[in-house]
């Protein structure tokens, strides 16, 4: 479909813009096909973590089609803020909204191995830290100094190396096959099934170009759920069977899971609230300057936090999980050329109709293990990539290397040890309050607090010699590290 059967240069730049509706409608559902699968994927992953996931054999396993249903509808939902707007909640451009990762590495610590009986203050937990990342729109501004690509590019690193085991884990046949210490994890049959999913994955994504890369990831795993079925790894049975024992019209229920606060719930959410505005910030200035080759307005970027907030904490009080805007719906928005918000609206639309039919939740849920093990891999692989795409643009003198160095130690080192540790078995957090045990366990937030005050405190300058004897000779040699007459 090519730029100019669309409209003209102008009409395109416009947000205000509507292309026919025969052009707009497939344009809307390629949003939706680029981000379903990040979409989705937190909420099987919270679901495993809690122990009713995939493989648990867990009554409470129909749960899962529940907070799939919440992630598509409310992803909708919040995206309708962002696109039609209400008052000054959204920004009027085409950005979509989906399930956070962000958030996975402290939710995780909130529910592990508590089963439904974890989620209450879970859901507790996102609908107030909603609300208050709705505030920070009216200061958003003000604070992105404290978040500069040292801070943020460290946050997006560790979220991704958080989650790079759990790829694992799911690509080998799943936490629950490991926990019974069963032969079929990890043998060949399950690595070939991710394998086939990553190779097919990466071949779109190379050698593919438009909309097949884009949806390389859904594609890789639609290739590897068939190849189940055709091996006998998935019976056609078990698929027909969750189609007719899914509903096919289901409303959500207001806190089904009860409501009971956490203060770690609380504080985590609202933390990690900061992190997630600095990247809706960095997603809209993207779309203008990709789509329309301006800069954002402060009203977009408070817009744009107003409803990043709003959308999560509505998503929370009816059990869906913490939204915030898509970066690969940016980078769609640039390949298309198209900056019209309605062409979003109607990818919207269809999400929330997605939302609402509890059948298509079950066939998501019949997805084997290690099909979703393969995707997830290349996902989460890409958040470290983002993260370390963010850091170089931080300048590698020696006092930044210094407070990297400290943060990502400490953070990454109680991830490693605590997150790592059985449920009630001994860890390094163990004598702290329960509170700052979860908080601590995600180090993420450990990390992200010592990098901001060491950035706001330490001087700009350190000694050429303050870092020798910690480097063991391993030093860089980045633009951060010639001397400042050096050239560039």
């Amino acid at each position: 479909m090519s730029h100019s059967s669309l409209g003209t240069p102008e009409q395109l730049r416009d947000p205000n813009f509507t292309p026919p509706l025969w052009k707009a409608v497939p344009l809307g559902i390629q949003h939706v096909l680029a981000m379903f699968v990040s979409n989705v994927t937190p909420a099987i992953i919270l679901a495993g973590a809690a122990g009713f996931g995939f493989g648990s054999n867990s009554p409470d396993f129909p749960e899962l089609l529940y907070l799939i249903q919440m992630s598509m509808l409310f992803a909708g939902i919040a995206t309708l803020f962002q696109t039609i707007t209400l008052g000054p909640v959204g920004a009027a451009l085409p950005i979509v909204q989906g399930t956070s990762f962000a958030f996975i590495p402290i939710m995780i610590p909130l529910v592990a191995g508590k089963g439904v009986d974890g989620l209450a203050a879970l859901f507790a937990g996102v609908f107030l830290g909603g609300l208050f990342h709705a505030l920070l729109g009216t200061v958003i501004g003000k604070i992105r100094f404290a978040l500069p690509p040292l801070v943020t590019g460290l946050v997006v690193t560790m979220i991704g190396l958080a989650l790079v085991k759990v790829g694992i884990e799911y690509a080998a046949g799943g936490v629950p096959l490991k926990a019974q210490g069963s032969e079929a994890y990890g043998d060949l049959a399950s690595w070939s099934v991710a394998l086939l999913v990553i190779v097919v994955t990466l071949g779109l994504k190379f050698f593919a170009r438009g909309m097949l890369s884009i949806s390389a990831v859904l594609i890789g795993i639609f290739v590897g759920y068939v190849y189940c079925i055709l091996v006998g790894k998935l019976p056609v049975e078990a698929i027909s069977g969750s189609w007719q024992n899914a509903a096919a019209f289901a409303l959500p229920t207001p806190f089904k899971y009860g409501f009971e606060v956490s203060l770690a719930a609380v504080i985590g959410f609202c933390l990690m609230a900061f992190v997630s505005a600095v990247e809706t910030v960095g997603d809209v200035s993207g779309i203008t300057k990709g789509g329309a080759g301006r800069e954002a307005t402060d009203k977009e970027i408070a817009g744009a936090t107003y409803a990043d907030g709003i959308g999560t904490a509505i998503a929370g009080a009816f059990g869906g999980l913490p939204n915030t805007s898509f970066s690969q719906n940016v980078g769609l928005i640039a390949m298309t050329g198209v900056m019209s918000r309605h062409v979003v609206t109607i990818g919207a639309i269809f999400l929330i109709v997605c939302g609402l039919v509890p059948k298509i939740g079950g066939v998501i849920r019949t997805i084997p293990i290690e099909v979703l093990g393969g995707g997830v891999i290349v996902m989460f692989g890409m958040v470290v990539a983002s993260g370390i795409s963010m850091l170089s643009d931080v300048t590698w003198n020696r006092r930044n290397m210094v407070i990297f160095a400290v943060a990502l130690s400490i953070g990454l080192g109680l991830q490693l040890e605590a997150m790592g540790t059985a449920p009630g078995g001994v860890d390094a957090l163990q004598h702290l309050p329960e509170t700052l045990r979860v908080l601590g366990a995600s180090g993420i937030l450990p990390a992200a607090l010592i990098a901001i005050v060491l950035n706001l405190l330490l001087p700009e300058e350190l000694a050429e010699e303050s870092t020798e004897e910690v480097s063991g000779g391993l030093q860089g040699h980045g633009a951060g590290l010639r001397p400042k007459d050096g050239g560039h």
